[in-house]
């Protein structure tokens, strides 16, 4: 484990905060993000990331600095998965796109948390059960069957476990009542479909945890490492997912981009775990190989995507295919 002096780890919970802080009174006005708007603030959010990465070369050394890189690259490319899935929970909503800022913020500070505690267990987990990196290496074997399988094309928000908890616990209304978590309607307090929607990126983001945490513990095993890195990467997902809106459907080779890089994670935790438990003979893959098989992988899968686009046949077939709103319970329905 690596010794992190304990302003490093202030200097980060001060940065978090402030930039959440800024990002939200930048946006107290409901309007629509604009993809000029967007651009600037993935700009910031990953130059920021890339400074502190900058920090951590400086203050914890070349190896701590790539297992960081790495790593951010790692969770910000499985988190653009995490976009189809928010595009989709938006359609199932018909969220207003002047609310979808506020909807992201929330989920992202609960994705802060979530990731925060998941991580600070995996790095338990590992520290004393290596043995456990075979599991975590079939769970990226098996993420990898379902990408290249698309059993992701099949997410029903309507069905969210998350979902079904709310309503239970508090009655959701039909109608959305501006950038309102709850109103008050006869005297009784009933939550609106945001928070219905908030609900459902929490759901969505727990279930991409399954994915990302055992990824991120293959780059490295340090606590201040994985999360910084997933901090940094889940800060500039909003930005990120503003600036492709609408541009998803066009990196149809990302899928598989994303697939290889799960495999080749899964490829990596087996090694390391048979380094550490069978023989010190066995070799490991090296975080800056990691960090470059990464990087040919996403900017391969980009450049297929855009050189071979999908034919404007199927995409009206896959327009079609799709129909009206998919079936399910709305937000207030019984």
């Amino acid at each position: 484990m690596l010794e992190v002096p304990p302003w490093l780890w202030v200097v980060f919970a001060v940065t978090v905060v402030v930039s959440l802080t800024v990002d939200l009174l930048a946006h107290r006005t409901v309007h629509v993000i604009g993809f000029k708007e967007a651009a600037g603030w993935s700009a910031l959010w990953m130059g920021l990331a890339l400074v502190f990465g900058a920090v951590v070369f400086v203050v914890l050394g070349a190896t701590a600095g790539t297992e960081y890189i790495t790593a951010w690259l790692l969770e910000k490319s499985l988190s653009v998965d995490n976009l189809f899935v928010f595009a989709v929970i938006f359609a199932y909503f018909r969220v207003p796109r002047a609310y979808q800022h506020r909807v992201l913020f929330f989920g992202v500070m609960g994705a802060l948390v979530f990731r925060g505690v998941f991580l600070t267990l995996g790095v338990a987990v590992v520290s004393r059960f290596t043995a456990v990196l075979f599991v975590f290496a079939a769970v990226l074997f098996y993420s990898t069957y379902k990408l290249l399988k698309g059993d992701e094309e099949g997410f029903d928000p309507g069905r969210s476990v998350a979902l079904r908890l709310l309503r239970k616990v508090v009655p959701v209304r039909d109608e959305y009542a501006g950038t309102h978590f709850f109103v008050k309607e006869a005297g009784k307090r009933v939550a609106t479909p945001l928070l219905a929607v908030v609900a459902a990126i929490e759901a969505a983001d727990l279930v991409f945890a399954v994915d990302s945490v055992p990824a991120v513990l293959a780059v490295s095993d340090d606590l201040f490492v994985v999360y910084t890195s997933n901090a940094f990467a889940i800060l500039g997902l909003r930005a990120l997912y503003f600036l492709l809106a609408g541009l998803l459907d066009r990196f149809h080779y990302l899928n598989v981009g994303l697939a290889i890089i799960l495999s080749f994670i899964g490829v990596k935790l087996t090694l390391q775990a048979l380094h550490k438990t069978v023989s010190p003979t066995v070799p490991e893959i090296p975080s800056p190989v990691s960090l470059a098989v990464i990087v040919v992988i996403l900017a391969t899968s980009v450049i297929f995507s855009l050189r071979r686009p999908v034919p404007p046949r199927a995409e009206s077939a896959a327009g079609a295919d799709a129909g009206p709103d998919p079936p399910g319970d709305r937000p207030g329905d019984d």
